[in-house]
This record gives C-alpha cells, sequence and structure tokens, in this order.
C-alpha cells in the first residue's frame, strides 16, 4: 500500500469517526421528546440518556489515548467505531429507558476508545508540517455533522420514530470499522526494511502509536503488548474519579443548585485531582507523562478550547432559549436563524489551515478568540426588536471564531507532543471539547437563574423556570459573563508560538532518540 493511500485512508476513517459522534448527539437531542412518550419515561430519565454517555466518555479518553499509544491507535479506533455501531443498534431495539441509559453509558465507553484514536492517527500518518489540512478538514465535516443532525434527526423521527437515529450510524460504523482492520493488516504486512534499520528498533508486525511500522516508543516487546504496568491503572482510576464527580456536578447544579449532593461531589472532584496530580509526580509510569502535561504550549491550547466551548455552548444555550421563548420562534425557524454558525464553521476550518501556515498560530487565534468574543457580545446585546440581520451576524462571528479555534489549537496540541504521546495528547484534547460545553451550559444555567427576577410561572419539569421578560432581563449579564469567558482564552492563546516553525521547534526529544520520523514509517508500508 502506497503512502499516498494509506494517508487518503487514515484520514477518511478519521473523518467518518468523528462525524458519527458528533452526529449521534445532534439527532439524540432531537429524538429525545419521542422517546419519553414511547417508554413512559420520566424527564429525569430521559436527561440520564445524555448524562450517562457524557460521564463515560469523559471520564475514560485520556486512558483510552494512552491504550491507542501503547497497542495501536488504528487498533482502538476499529474497536471503538464497531462497538459504538454496535451499541447503536442495541438501543433501536431497546425495550425501555433502563436498556437505553445503560446502552447509553456503553456506548460512550466506546465513544472515548475512538475519538482520540481519530487524532492519533492523523498525527502517526502525516508529517507535523502537514497536519493543518487533514485536521481542518476533520473540523469542517464535524461542523456539516452539528448543522444536519438536527434536521436529519427531525426528519427520522417524524416518518420512522425515535429508534431510526440510532439506526443512522450502524452502516457506516460497521463499514469504517472493517476498512480499519483491513487497512490495519495490509500496514503490518512485512515490507523490506532499509539495511540501516536494525532488528532491535522493529520487528515485522509489531504496531506502532499509529498502527503500523514501528512501536511508539522505538522498542520492541515480546508476545506482542507492553506489561499493563506502564499503563498507570491507579492514575486512570484516579482521573476518572475526578472527571465523573466534575461531570456529575455540573449537570446537576443548574437544576437542583448547592445541594448536600453537589457540594459533595465538587469535592470529590477537587480530593480526587488533587491525588491524581500528586500520583503522577511520582508514578515513574505516567498516564499523562510530563512532556505533556508540564508543557506551556500544550496547557495553553486546552485552557484556549475549554474556554472556546464553554463560551459557544453556554451562549447558543441562551440564545435557544431567546428565539424561542423571547421572539417566540419555532424550532425550525430558530434553526435557521443559527445557521450561520455552522456554515462559517464548515467555511472557516480549511481556511484557518492556510492562514496558520500563513501568519503563525498565535496570531491565528487570538483574532479568531476576538471574533468568538465579539460574536458572543453582539449577541448579548439582542432585544424583542432584533431583526434577523443583526441575530445572524453574531452567529457568523461565533462561527467563524470557533471554526478557527477548533483547528489552530488541535493542530498545535497534536504537533507539538511526539507520536508516542499522540494519543494522550487527543485524550486530552476532547476532554477539554466535553469539558466545556458543559461547564458553558451550567454557568449560563446558574447564571440566568440567580440574574432573572423571581417569577411564579410553570416550574414543572422540563418547563422554563422564568418567563420571556424575566429571561430578557438575564440574558445580557449571563452573556456578558461568558463574553469574559472567551476574552480569556484570547489572553491564553498569546502563549502560542509565533510560527509553525517555531511549534515544530518546540515538540520535544524523544527518550533515547529511538523513534522514527513519520515518513520513515509510512515509507516502510509504501508499495509493501
Amino acid at each position: 500500500m502506497t503512502t499516498r493511500r494509506l494517508q487518503r485512508l487514515v484520514l477518511t476513517g478519521s473523518v467518518t469517526g468523528a462525524v458519527i459522534v458528533a452526529l449521534d448527539g445532534t439527532v439524540l437531542t432531537v429524538a429525545q421528546p419521542a422517546l419519553q412518550r414511547d417508554l413512559h419515561a420520566s424527564f429525569g430519565q430521559v436527561q440520564w440518556t445524555s448524562t450517562g454517555y457524557l460521564i463515560a466518555v469523559a471520564s475514560l479518553l485520556v486512558f483510552a489515548g494512552r491504550l491507542g499509544d501503547r497497542y495501536g491507535h488504528q487498533q482502538l479506533f476499529a474497536l471503538g467505531i464497531l462497538g459504538f455501531g454496535a451499541t447503536s443498534a442495541a438501543i433501536g431495539l431497546a425495550p425501555g429507558v433502563g436498556w437505553v441509559i445503560a446502552l447509553r453509558v456503553a456506548q460512550g465507553i466506546f465513544g472515548a476508545l475512538l475519538q482520540p484514536a481519530t487524532l492519533g492517527m492523523l498525527r502517526a500518518t502525516y508529517p507535523p508540517d502537514r497536519l493543518g489540512m487533514p485536521l481542518a478538514l476533520r473540523t469542517s465535516a464535524i461542523g456539516l455533522a452539528a448543522a444536519a443532525g438536527p434536521v436529519l434527526g427531525g426528519a427520522l423521527v417524524a416518518h420512522w420514530g425515535w429508534r431510526a437515529v440510532f439506526f443512522l450510524n450502524v452502516v457506516p460504523a460497521c463499514l469504517i470499522g472493517g476498512l480499519a482492520l483491513v487497512v490495519r493488516r495490509a500496514a503490518l504486512a512485512p515490507a523490506p526494511i532499509h539495511p540501516s534499520a536494525s532488528a532491535s528498533s522493529f520487528a515485522p508486525g509489531e504496531a506502532s502509536a499509529g498502527g503500523v511500522g514501528p512501536t511508539a516508543a522505538g522498542t520492541t516487546t515480546t508476545g506482542g503488548a507492553r506489561p499493563a504496568g506502564g499503563l498507570d491503572l491507579p492514575g486512570a482510576c484516579l482521573l476518572a474519579l475526578a472527571l465523573v464527580s466534575l461531570v456529575h456536578t455540573l449537570v446537576a447544579l443548574p437544576e437542583s443548585g448547592w445541594t448536600v449532593v453537589t457540594a459533595l461531589g465538587g469535592a470529590v472532584a477537587a480530593f480526587a485531582c488533587g491525588a491524581f496530580i500528586r500520583h503522577e509526580r511520582r508514578t515513574a509510569s505516567p498516564l499523562v507523562p510530563l512532556s505533556v502535561v508540564g508543557s506551556a504550549t500544550i496547557a495553553s491550547a486546552l485552557a484556549v478550547l475549554l474556554s472556546a466551548s464553554a463560551a459557544l455552548f453556554g451562549t447558543l444555550f441562551v440564545s435557544t432559549y431567546f428565539l424561542q421563548d423571547v421572539l417566540a420562534l419555532g424550532p425550525l425557524e430558530s434553526g435557521l436563524r443559527v445557521l450561520p454558525l455552522a456554515v462559517l464553521m464548515v467555511l472557516s476550518a480549511p481556511a484557518s489551515a492556510v492562514l496558520q501556515r500563513r501568519y503563525g498560530p498565535r496570531r491565528t487565534t487570538v483574532t479568531a478568540m476576538t471574533l468568538l468574543t465579539l460574536g458572543v457580545l453582539v449577541l448579548s446585546q439582542l432585544d424583542r426588536n432584533s431583526t434577523a440581520p443583526a441575530i445572524g451576524a453574531g452567529f457568523l462571528l461565533l462561527g467563524a471564531g470557533f471554526g478557527t479555534v477548533m483547528v489552530t489549537a488541535t493542530a498545535v496540541i497534536v504537533r507539538h507532543v511526539s507520536t508516542a504521546h499522540a494519543g494522550v495528547a487527543g485524550g486530552l484534547q476532547q476532554t477539554a471539547m466535553n469539558i466545556g460545553p458543559t461547564l458553558g451550559v451550567a454557568t449560563a444555567t446558574m447564571l440566568v437563574t440567580l440574574t432573572a427576577p423571581a417569577t411564579t410561572g410553570d416550574h414543572s419539569p422540563g418547563a422554563p423556570h422564568w418567563t420571556a421578560e424575566a429571561f430578557l432581563s438575564a440574558m445580557g449579564p449571563t452573556l456578558l459573563t461568558l463574553t469574559a469567558v472567551a476574552a480569556t482564552g484570547a489572553l491564553a492563546a498569546i502563549k502560542f508560538p509565533r510560527s509553525t516553525a517555531d511549534d515544530d521547534a518546540r515538540q520535544p526529544p524523544v527518550m533515547g532518540g529511538s523513534v522514527r520520523d513519520e515518513s520513515e514509517v509510512t515509507a516502510m508500508t509504501s508499495d509493501g
């Protein structure tokens, strides 16, 4: 298989896997009311079909990335996407809401295996200076899925019921999963080895971090897999406990406020986080290597993604209530008002790859975060008399800023680490992209609840907790706070490299100098 063909197949798998996950989340939102009626579920049970999935994903992303670094990203990708498709089919056949919740948790586990691998495969297959466009295409596809999801989900639910949205992913997941297995076998087929390659650095049939060529650390192991002790299972458990407690607290806060349960969840999250940091500093084989967690550039990129996603999704949450409850628009009309955001996300992603090469990650990301901040600020000034162009302008700025930030910040993270740690870096990136929206929605809900005048409206489960007038009075301060959140991301982006050349120079050296360059890895698989 030639190098170019391998790159195309890996890019196809990475984009399709990311789209399947993005599409699953957006179509589910549309299907939940019908699911609730058909299965006679409570509002809380329906919420857990999303919360259970989110908790499972967020708690395992980094550990799944570590597994991919050690045993091959293509192998983890194939397992994740096939399991994702299988659980989707099982949910479509579920007899009750309890089964749906349990299977959604299982689907979250497979989603955690899948998501870091989509980035790890790209990092291991493409040279660092050619990563920009593949990441841009991946981001554009996610934006397109986010835009098409509600429309497609609504059509499926209207014609075939809520179960149809879960069958949607089954066929593409099985096809791409099978393709990943075939590509991996082809890549691992014995190939001529350059005479300068020592037998100790490469053994035919071993998977690298990307699933091809030599192992990620440049060393071989007997019997295939490395010792389980290198996976840092105690660290993985502590991190999972911290993230589970944090996500559960953020999800529960908007509905119940600060109670004994939410306060205890926050305390457990803080304690587990502290224990995790202490453990990682002392263990010989940390889950998150020091070269990754100690990098100011990677920390800044994660802060940018966290603040950008929190500001965007918090703003979308508030804007949805504004469009439907204040302006009294229907779901379709509201979707059309928000459509500029998705369009600009799709268009800005490939453009950002070009801008990043020309102007560097720092200037491009600071400008993009500024656009995102201005978008939230524009939307904070809306009222009952706001016109469609004014609303569209705010969403245009949001889409242009967020689409660019997704590509540039992700590229900085993936380019800054060696192939040996690409999975962990991808897991951290995906964790930030899962925690950020949860944090943004929780912040927006609490701020609206605290600043809206007291009302005596309908407080039944699932109903708005405020009247249109009360909400409008609280919307401005809430979105101004989210503007400040977005502005912190612009400040964090100042730590980014000035140019892509600086980014490449900052990549940490691999211990022992035994890791081969990606061009050597792919050369071993070309024409093999």
